[in-house]
């Protein structure tokens, strides 16, 4: 009921409960709460293919009332509280906060100020305490790590719980003249060469298919939502999806124990990206302390883009690179108090890591290095090549992995996530521990291959008498890593690709730089090492390592100028920014020219999730008309003219998830929109009202003023104002509309009739059909356009648009 119609009924109605009305000649008061809370809210649950049990149609706390008049203006209608695989309504939810900010800035006196400042302050306080704990928890995480990393060598006999590094500290050699660290040979007794090789090689295989069976275990058992890296269901959830549970308590502590097995396994899996996950985790739960966050969807997106800048500020030590990253790959809304709250909350992840001190080295990542030489004009040539390479490796790998996930998920493998966990994890430390390269810590190797060579030699990358042996090895570690990298991201196990992806980067770049090393050093005089000074080292094999870290990385994610301020906080060196951008921008034009897609753009497509990217261009010249649901073939409701038993019909008779409402059936005349949730929670709150039974009339608008009997008034629930767009209104205008306003659904009218209705997954049908027409179903692809509601039974590909 809109404000000017209470104040018109004001004098003649009485008993008005909430949206429940009978005539009577007495007067009565309108009454003030909107969001009262239900004596008995219905419950309907539904079990998706994970396991999930949710509430649906639950209505939110007492978090929030106000005037009738607030809510008339803003005319969007009551919702229940978001279903799991649904979208949330962004508009709704700007226009419920700025009705609770006008309450609260109507409230007089020193706490009304009070109240005022503290909330302004809850923002900064929520990504303080997510900053604080996103550092904490990586450096507990790398600590651990290293810990299981070293006890696959050795134990330290003064502490067990002791690495290597802490046990041996103050040995300038701790891997021989270290007494304390006791090797798992010396323990065993192995006294020949082959007995130690042996030993070793077992040891190293039964505990990293021991940490990876584990983690496999915790995941299955525990929580379903802790594989991947969850990147890109978080830039999902950013874009409006909500996706319950993914990231909730289990979550959290599930993927903080897997993922410190997982890096300490001989997979070739990392870290970095599930931290990610880990710090909007934070992000999530922290901020339910604050009524303002807890009960209202787009208030929280705004902490879980910070969330997400923290956790790559504690990843690589980069919170500007973090900021960026949140604004370029993950964020679908960033307001410029986000950018703020982004910027603070990396800031404070960053701070609490290095106060923590995880490498007792000052340094926030292990291979964070600095240079001291500078490049010369002849390396942008080989520079170049890297960036070819890692467009290459990228639009490659993208490619294989997908095949593999689309295999593993469709196939009989599914059944079997742990024991496949421990067939390729068994494989991959057989294989790997006869290479050097492929053996060590992927964090430890990529610090040495991005080092300088001084202070000591690292398994022979500083051997430049023989450049050939470390150089055959680094090629083949590239690409065996290459292989088991696309076939083992995707496995049910917390694990990111983005430490792989650099590992292999650097892998070929070191290469790639020793032989230009050596070249340069049998053949000083070549014209093309002119610039090079006499009796200097001229080639940096590590620089070259670096640039193709950063090459590979952009060509698997597709990242740009957050990768090269990332990669410029590892260094610390301004002088090398512009071979990163060089080799970035190579990188991703060569994979740009396979594929548009990153890894986590593909993951989503796979997945089917919801999302709109909003870096494609729609260059089509079509209409919106060719792509809604005619009005002749949608269910729609008239304003009046229905009773509780009709409507029950209605909705045991469609799974459809909103209904258009309108005056009537002739003329068509749009009177707002209501969706399935409301409506039955509505309902059901209607009968358990004295008086209404199931022959009590409905009504969405035109409500009567001289009836006596006793009727439901369902205006309140009701959006009374929809976005509607003409029939000939561009299709690319169309689509950035549910990109910019986060719509769900849009509806098309001509002089305010109904023509038909565009839902969000019709959008995503239709790009999706243009950017891969080779892998649309083909069920999909006979199934008009009329057709694309959405069953509130088919969850596997529910979008929750409708």
């Amino acid at each position: 009921m809109t404000f000017s119609a209470a104040e018109a009924l004001k004098a003649k109605l009485t008993g008005l409960d909430d949206f429940t009305f009978k005539r009577k000649n007495s007067s009565r008061t309108t009454s003030s709460r909107i969001f009262s809370r239900p004596e008995s809210p219905l419950k309907k649950k539904y079990i998706s293919e994970t396991g999930y049990t949710s509430t649906s149609l639950r209505k939110h706390d007492d978090e929030f009332d106000s005037d009738f008049a607030d809510w008339s203006m803003e005319g969007t209608g009551r919702r229940v509280a978001y279903d799991n695989f649904t979208t949330i309504d962004w508009i709704h939810d700007f226009a419920k906060e700025r009705a609770r900010q006008r309450k609260l800035r109507h409230q007089k006196g020193i706490g009304g100020q009070l109240r005022l400042i503290f909330d302004a302050m809850e923002g900064w306080i929520v990504v303080l305490a997510v900053g604080v704990i996103s550092g904490i928890l990586a450096a507990v995480i790398t600590i651990t790590t290293e810990w299981l990393n070293d006890i696959k060598e050795g134990y330290c006999k003064t502490g067990f719980y002791l690495n290597r590094k802490n046990c041996c500290w103050g040995y300038d050699d701790d891997r021989e003249s270290c007494v304390e660290w006791v090797r798992w040979t010396t323990a065993l007794q192995a006294k020949s060469a082959a007995a130690e090789f042996w030993t070793n090689y077992l040891i190293y295989i039964i505990f990293s298919t021991t940490f990876a069976t584990i983690a496999a275990y915790l995941v299955k058992s525990y929580s379903s939502y802790s594989t991947g890296s969850g990147i890109p269901e978080i830039k999902t959830i950013l874009g409006g999806f909500v996706i319950r549970k993914f990231l909730g308590w289990w979550s959290l502590i599930i993927k903080s124990i897997g993922v410190c097995l997982i890096a300490a396994s001989s997979l070739c899996l990392g870290k970095e990206g599930p931290l990610i996950h880990l710090a909007c985790c934070c992000g999530n739960i922290i901020p339910r302390i604050f009524p303002k966050f807890r009960h209202n969807e787009a208030k929280k997106r705004e902490v879980l883009s910070a969330a997400a800048a923290a956790g790559v500020s504690v990843a690589f030590g980069a919170p500007i690179g973090g900021v960026l990253f949140s604004l370029e790959e993950v964020s679908y809304y960033f307001p410029f108090r986000t950018m703020w709250r982004s910027f603070f909350c990396a800031m404070v992840a960053a701070v609490a890591l290095a106060s923590m001190n995880p490498y007792r080295t000052g340094k926030l990542v292990l291979f964070q290095v600095v240079y001291d030489r500078e490049w010369h004009g002849f390396d942008m040539f080989f520079f170049a090549l890297l960036g070819i390479m890692g467009g290459i490796y990228g639009a490659l790998f993208i490619r294989m992995n997908l095949k593999v996930a689309v295999f593993r998920k469709d196939s009989w493998l599914r059944y079997f996530s742990v024991q496949e966990v421990i067939i390729i994890s068994l494989f991959t430390s057989i294989v790997s521990y006869l290479n050097i390269y492929m053996r060590v810590n992927p964090s430890e190797l990529v610090a040495n291959l991005f080092r300088e060579c001084e202070g000591g030699d690292y398994h022979n990358l500083c051997n430049y008498t023989n450049h050939w042996e470390p150089t055959l090895l680094l090629l083949i570690a590239s690409i065996l890593k290459f292989f088991l990298t696309a076939v083992t991201f995707g496995l049910k196990v917390p694990a990111g690709v983005w430490l792989p992806s650099i590992a292999i980067g650097a892998c070929f770049g070191r290469a790639v730089g020793l032989m230009v090393h050596a070249w340069q050093k049998y053949n000083p005089g070549f014209w093309l090492f002119a610039s090079c000074e006499p009796d200097t080292e001229c080639i940096t094999p590590g620089m070259y390592a670096m640039v193709g870290a950063a090459a590979t990385f952009g060509g698997v994610t597709r990242m740009t100028v957050s990768l090269v301020v990332i990669m410029f906080e590892l260094t610390g060196a301004l002088t090398y920014v512009l071979p990163i951008m060089i080799a970035v921008m190579i990188s991703k034009w060569v994979g740009d020219a396979f594929d548009k897609e990153g890894i986590y753009d593909g993951w989503i497509r796979i997945n089917e999730y919801p999302f709109l990217d909003s870096k494609e261009d729609y260059v089509y010249n079509t209409l919106a008309s060719q792509y809604m649901t005619r009005v002749e073939d949608l269910t729609v409701i008239t304003a009046t003219g229905h009773t509780l038993e009709s409507l029950d019909e209605l909705l045991n008779d469609t799974d459809y998830k909103g209904f258009p409402v309108v005056n009537n059936l002739k003329n068509m005349l749009l009177t707002g929109y209501i969706s399935r949730s409301e409506l039955r929670y509505a309902m059901d709150k209607a009968k358990k009202k004295t008086g209404i039974s199931l022959l009590s009339p409905c009504y969405f608008s035109n409500l009567p003023i001289l009836d006596s009997t006793a009727f439901i008034d369902f205006k309140p629930w009701m959006d009374q104002t929809p976005i509607t767009i003409s029939p000939k209104f561009p299709m690319e205008m169309t689509i950035e509309l549910f990109r910019k306003m986060g719509l769900r659904y849009i509806l098309i009218t001509q002089h305010g009739q109904l023509l038909g209705l565009i839902t969000k997954k019709d959008v995503l049908r239709h790009l999706s059909a243009i950017r891969h027409p080779d892998v649309v179903n083909s069920e999909d692809s006979q199934e008009q356009p009329k057709y694309m509601m959405i069953s509130e039974r088919d969850l596997t590909n529910d979008f929750g648009t409708v």
